[in-house]
């Protein structure tokens, strides 16, 4: 901590700067995320004030403040009181809106959901899964490949998640799909009560449409054990003996299988959009998979080099969480700024990505600045964070890259696919980005 006879208070927000009233400026972050930091970045600096639905809180931009909330020295951030405002009827004791020693014990059991063994298991189940979902998709000029990208990833999480759901239908999975969007969307609510026709009227009903459709396939999943995440959390035990109960396992359902296909869907989409921007990358990485059998091994998916820069190139470019948000328990100091306690604070990983200190060209589409002879990514430990980073880091980062990577790998054995190189996707930043436009691709099956 810095000491304190150099501690400063968080500069006071400029009367011209306080947007609209009510809801601040919280559109112009809507509009554009990265002109919003970065206007906080070189107004302010990396602590800096914000206001918005008669709150005020503090911006956190740059490596260093960023890093400062999520390694949480001396646990002055909490993720509860922060995440639990925005969605926390929705995603209710999911493992992102628990805290110290609560959130480790729950880790220390879920980890066993995600060790190298079984995830090992999962790549395989996980081969057959892509290919079912992928089985109805043809050559398509105006392809739109979020939406299918999204159906497809619901797919697999109901197959590695679920065991398979065999007496779902296919309608119901869409009535879970469209569930977990009213559930993610709820953070952008204006109106945060259960009232109809408003984004948490729909998170509400969404929540019961989740947790009434895990409860009813609860019961088979306790009384047999088999090699999906539900039958895991069912099942896991520690050393001492630490078990979840029905409860737990519904809440960290809800989040794991939202947190897995929605973030899983973003990535994904991104990169088909720069591969198709950018054919030579896109040949580099069909040669690779080409290399490999149509179902390969977790080993064999980790060594996939070059896709994993790109993967890694359009996590930078485009986070599927950009935001990370906390609340200070106690008074604490950051970059040599005094925070209260009771501050609500917004970590804006997202800019971290694009500074230039830390980047060459941070702009431009460029996977080799991951390759071993430049490793930009180590400029500084949290100049990338798509995953976050701290107690909190996401404990399913290595389960989301061989999903991805395998995704891809069936893609590129099976299809072609270009993208206008002027294309900018026009995305939605209420909650986690995605194109609004569907992201529309010019997908050519490979005969």
């Amino acid at each position: 901590m810095t000491d304190q006879t150099t501690v400063r208070e968080v500069p006071r927000q400029l009367s011209a700067d306080k947007g609209l009233p009510v809801v601040g400026r919280m559109f112009e972050y809507v509009k554009d995320p990265i002109g919003f930091y970065r206007h906080q970045w070189e107004t302010y600096g990396p602590v800096a004030p914000f206001r918005a639905f008669f709150r005020d809180a503090v911006v956190l931009t740059g490596p260093d403040a960023c890093e400062a909330a999520l390694r949480n020295k001396d646990k002055a951030f909490a993720n509860e009181p922060a995440w639990g405002r925005i969605v926390g009827p929705f995603f209710n004791r999911g493992l992102m809106l628990l805290d110290f020693e609560e959130h480790h014990a729950h880790r220390r059991i879920m980890q066993e959901a995600f060790t190298r063994d079984r995830i090992t298991a999962y790549t395989e189940r996980m081969h057959p899964a892509i290919e079912e979902g992928m089985a109805s998709w043809g050559t398509d000029p105006d392809f739109l490949a979020y939406p299918a990208l999204k159906q497809l990833t619901l797919d697999i999480a109901a197959d590695i998640f679920m065991g398979g759901a065999d007496d779902t239908s296919r309608e119901e999975m869409e009535r879970v799909n469209k569930a977990f969007i009213a559930c993610v969307q709820a953070a952008a609510g204006l109106i945060r009560a259960d009232v109809p026709f408003t984004r948490w009227g729909r998170a509400f009903r969404g929540r019961k449409v989740l947790d009434e459709f895990l409860r009813h396939y609860l019961p088979a999943k306790r009384a047999t054990r088999t090699d999906d995440i539900f039958s895991v959390l069912c099942h896991i035990e520690t050393e001492d003996g630490e078990r979840f109960t029905d409860d737990d396992v519904v809440n960290h359902m809800i989040f794991l299988m939202m947190a897995a296909h929605d973030t899983t869907t973003i990535t994904v989409s991104t990169m088909l959009q720069y591969l198709g921007q950018h054919p030579e990358w896109q040949e580099r990485c069909r040669a690779d998979a080409l290399a490999l059998g149509p179902a390969p091994t977790l080993a064999e998916i980790e060594g996939l080099e070059t896709l994993d820069w790109v993967m890694k190139e359009a996590l930078r470019l485009r986070a599927p969480v950009p935001m990370l948000v906390r609340k200070t328990v106690k008074e604490t100091v950051v970059e040599g700024y005094r925070i209260p306690a009771d501050t609500d604070v917004m970590v804006g990983v997202q800019f971290s990505h694009v500074m230039a200190d830390y980047w060459t060209d941070p702009t431009e589409f460029d996977p080799e600045r991951f390759s071993p002879e430049r490793r930009e990514d180590k400029s500084h430990r949290y100049a990338w964070e798509p995953f976050g980073g701290g107690v909190h880091k996401c404990i399913g980062l290595y389960f989301a890259g061989m999903e991805v990577k395998a995704v891809l790998h069936r893609l590129l054995r099976g299809y072609h696919w270009s993208v206008d190189p002027s294309y900018v996707a026009p995305l939605d930043n209420h909650s986690l980005p995605f194109p609004k436009d569907g992201q529309p691709i010019n997908l050519v099956r490979d005969r």
